[in-house]
C-alpha cells in the first residue's frame, strides 16, 4: 500500500483523543475495541481525505482498535452545498449542474484504487473499517451517486456495500435511493456489527433486519452534529439491547475548494464550522459511555459484549420479544439496477 505524505498534522496521525471509555480488565471479558474517527479535511478532495483516513486508522490500530468507523460520505464529502446555496432546488440551474458534475467527479468506485487502498490498509493493520463514501457505480450509473457505507475486513477486502435506503430531504437531489443488498451484519473479532447512514437509522424495519442478523454492535454514520446523534444513539441502543457507536464529521468554510462552482456563495453562507462532530457511544441499557463530542479527533471505546446478554434478559427484539406469527418483516436483498435479467 502506498499513500501520499502530508504536512497536515491531522494526516500524520497526531489526532486528539476526544474521549475514551477503556476497560481495566480486558482478559475477563469478550471485548471489542472501536474507534470513531471524527474527521474533517479538504472537502471533495479524495486523495487528501484518504490520507487522513490512513493516518487515523494507523493511530487507532496503535490504540488496539478492532474496528475503526468514519463519518457519512467521508470520502469525499457530504453534499452540503444544496442546503447552503439559494439555487439548491432550482430546476435546470446551470450552477447546480456544475456543482453536481464536480461532486460526481469526486466520488469513488467500489473496486477502484481507493477501495484497494482501504483493503490493503485493513489487511496491513489487522482492523476492520466502516467508511461512509459517495459512490459512483462503474457501469450505467455514471450520472448517479449513492451514499454508501463500506465495510472492509482484514484479509477479505470489501465485504459490505450498503447503499442508503432513503436519502433525506435535499440529499435526494444528489443521491439515488439504495437497496437492501448490503443490509447485513459482518463479523468483527467474533462479534456481528451492522451499520446505517444518517436518518435511515430512524427506519424501524431497517434496524429490525440488522437485529435479526445477529447485530450486537450498531454503527451509525452522520455528516456531523450532536443534534443528530443525541437521541437516536441512546434510543436504538436500548431498543436493540446492543452497543451503538455514532460517528460524525467535521467541516468548515475553509475546507471548501476554490474551484468549486459556487465556492464564494457557499463560504458566505456556511458557518465557520458547518459540521462539528457529535460522535457518541451508548451501551445496551441506553446509558452513555461517551456523550456527543465536538471537534476533530478520535473516540476510543472498549465494548464488553457480556453486557448485551445481561440486558436482553428483559427484552430481545428478535428473540423472546418477537412475534413472527403475527408481525413479519420481509427484506429483498437483491441489488437493484435499471435492468434485471430473468
Amino acid at each position: 500500500m502506498s499513500t501520499s505524505r502530508s504536512t497536515d498534522p491531522a494526516a500524520r496521525g497526531t489526532l486528539e483523543i476526544l474521549a475514551s471509555a477503556r476497560l481495566d480488565d480486558r482478559a475477563a471479558a469478550h471485548v471489542v475495541t472501536v474507534v470513531a474517527a471524527q474527521l474533517g479535511g479538504p472537502w471533495l478532495d479524495l486523495d487528501a481525505r484518504l490520507a487522513r483516513l490512513v493516518a487515523a486508522t494507523s493511530q487507532a490500530a496503535d490504540a488496539g482498535a478492532d474496528l475503526v468507523v468514519f463519518p457519512e460520505a467521508y470520502l469525499s464529502g457530504y453534499p452540503f452545498w444544496m442546503m447552503r446555496t439559494e439555487s439548491g432546488t432550482r430546476f435546470d440551474d446551470p450552477d447546480q449542474k456544475a456543482c453536481y458534475a464536480y461532486y460526481l467527479d469526486s466520488a469513488l468506485t467500489v473496486g477502484g484504487p481507493e477501495t484497494r487502498t482501504l483493503a490493503a490498509l485493513a489487511g496491513d493493520l489487522g482492523v476492520t473499517l466502516m467508511v461512509g463514501v459517495s459512490e459512483r457505480p462503474e457501469r450505467a450509473g455514471r450520472g448517479s451517486a449513492y451514499c454508501t457505507l463500506l465495510t472492509v475486513a482484514p484479509g477479505a477486502g470489501v465485504v459490505g456495500v450498503h447503499r442508503k435506503l432513503v436519502p433525506t430531504f435535499d440529499e435526494r437531489l444528489v443521491w439515488a435511493p439504495g437497496d437492501a443488498a448490503g443490509l447485513r451484519t459482518h463479523d468483527v473479532a467474533g462479534v456481528q456489527v451492522g451499520g446505517l447512514s444518517c436518518w435511515e437509522n430512524w427506519m424501524p424495519q431497517a434496524r429490525q433486519v440488522l437485529y435479526a442478523d445477529g447485530e450486537l454492535v450498531h454503527v451509525s454514520t452522520w455528516p456531523g452534529s450532536p443534534a443528530l446523534t443525541r437521541d437516536i444513539t441512546r434510543f436504538a441502543a436500548i431498543e436493540g439491547r446492543q452497543f451503538h457507536v455514532a460517528v460524525g464529521g467535521v467541516l468548515g468554510a475553509g475546507d471548501i475548494p476554490d474551484d468549486f462552482p459556487l465556492a464564494a456563495e457557499l463560504r458566505a453562507n456556511a458557518a465557520p464550522t458547518t459540521f462539528t462532530g457529535g460522535s457518541a457511544v451508548a451501551g445496551p441499557d441506553g446509558a452513555w459511555l461517551v456523550e456527543p463530542v465536538e471537534g476533530e479527533g478520535l473516540v476510543v471505546v472498549d465494548l464488553d459484549l457480556r453486557r448485551v446478554g445481561q440486558e436482553r434478559l428483559t427484552f430481545d427484539p428478535t428473540g423472546h420479544y418477537s412475534r413472527p406469527d403475527v408481525l413479519v418483516t420481509q427484506v429483498d436483498r437483491r441489488r437493484r439496477g435499471a435492468v434485471s435479467e430473468l
